[in-house]
């Protein structure tokens, strides 16, 4: 099995479909690397990534907005294809597994999420009190 995993932002609102009977979150993700060219000049390489994710339940999709900022994990497939002008082309397409939002522009990130696997969904709450409530939350430490 290959496994892919991007963090990057949405460059859209995703889409939810129903493909024969059941449901999938379409939605595409841009990763921008910055680098130093060979010459010293800074340069940046955005690649982008379309996401397919099938679940049961789409509540996820209300949060998958364009600037948002998330963590995908899946199998990647790559796809070649000859463009109208003649020239090939190729895409990155990812079957999702597990999607976690991390923030958006303007978000503070750290202080909450939301983490989708499989065909289960749970919101959570990051660097909170922990099952036990707040008298737990520092017992635990390793310091």
């Amino acid at each position: 099995m290959i496994k892919m995993q991007v963090i990057g932002n949405l460059g859209k609102d995703c889409v939810v479909n129903t493909v024969n009977g059941k449901n999938v979150i379409n939605f595409t993700v841009a990763h921008t690397e910055k680098y130093k060219d060979s010459q010293g000049n800074q340069q940046e390489k955005t690649t982008w990534v379309d996401c397919a994710y099938w679940v049961e339940r789409t509540g996820l999709a209300q949060y998958l907005t364009k600037g948002k900022q998330v963590f995908v994990e899946g199998q990647p497939e790559a796809r070649s294809f000859q463009r109208n002008d003649g020239t090939p082309g190729a895409s990155l397409s990812l079957r999702v597994r597990e999607v976690q939002l991390l923030g958006g522009k303007g978000e503070s990130t750290g202080t909450g999420g939301y983490q989708a696997t499989g065909h289960t969904a749970a919101a959570g709450v990051t660097g909170g009190t922990g099952e036990g409530g707040a008298d737990n939350a520092v017992d635990d430490l390793p310091f």
